[in-house]
């Protein structure tokens, strides 16, 4: 498995070209969501509040998304079209998802890409990640992005051992793949395109 962002992701149509461009190596888009949110944050929100949800002065909500009650955004963020955010979804800082996404109810957002049509949809974290388009995680996945020992992360590819300079690096979970319930993904793990990792699983590493 490469580490290239085309490696995991298509990323024609995601409208966020900026963010992508000159990345050499996948996880290097993880430092940049900060800044490019502050350079490029739309305003003008277009989409459905059902009730009272909290939301942040720094988001914009593409045209035909749900936002129920019990939400809170806290920005920024900046979420597509025809998304579902459910009851309880916490969305802290610098978050980006594409269209067609579900953040779902329960679940932690922060530092992190949603490609179009992922589907994070109960009791799920995810930090410092890139999650590609139309994958889904299963409930109580978690994209844990922080060593125990605070140590800088490290990922494992084709035997080899690569520093990433970061100290918070989830995952970067490749087009299409499937994470099964209750799956634990340590940090710095690399899934590629419609890989599919099994309930349960506490995994740490590279899969194709």
């Amino acid at each position: 498995m490469g580490t290239a962002l085309g490696d995991f992701f298509d990323l024609k149509g995601q409208n966020h070209e900026a963010l992508f461009s000159g990345v050499k190596q996948a996880w290097e888009v993880l430092p940049r969501i900060g800044s490019y949110l502050q350079k490029n944050l739309k305003k003008g929100s277009q989409a459905k509040l059902i009730g009272h949800p909290v939301i942040g002065d720094d988001v914009f909500l593409g045209e035909g998304t749900i936002v129920e009650p019990g939400v809170y955004i806290r920005g920024p963020a900046w979420i597509g079209k025809n998304c579902e955010i459910r009851h309880g979804a916490y969305i802290r800082e610098n978050v980006i998802a594409g269209d067609g996404c579900v953040l779902g109810n329960s679940c932690e957002f922060k530092n992190c890409v949603l490609l179009s049509g992922a589907h994070v949809s109960h009791f799920s974290y995810v930090g410092d990640s890139v999650v590609g388009r139309e994958v889904n995680l299963g409930a109580g996945v978690i994209l844990s992005n922080y060593r125990l020992d605070g140590q800088s992360i490290r990922v494992r590819v084709g035997g080899q051992v690569v520093e990433t300079g970061l100290r918070k690096f989830g995952a970067m979970v490749g087009d299409r793949a499937s994470i099964g319930c209750n799956a634990v993904l340590n940090p710095g793990s690399l899934v590629g395109k419609e890989a599919k990792i099994l309930p349960g699983t506490i995994w740490r590493g590279s899969q194709k």
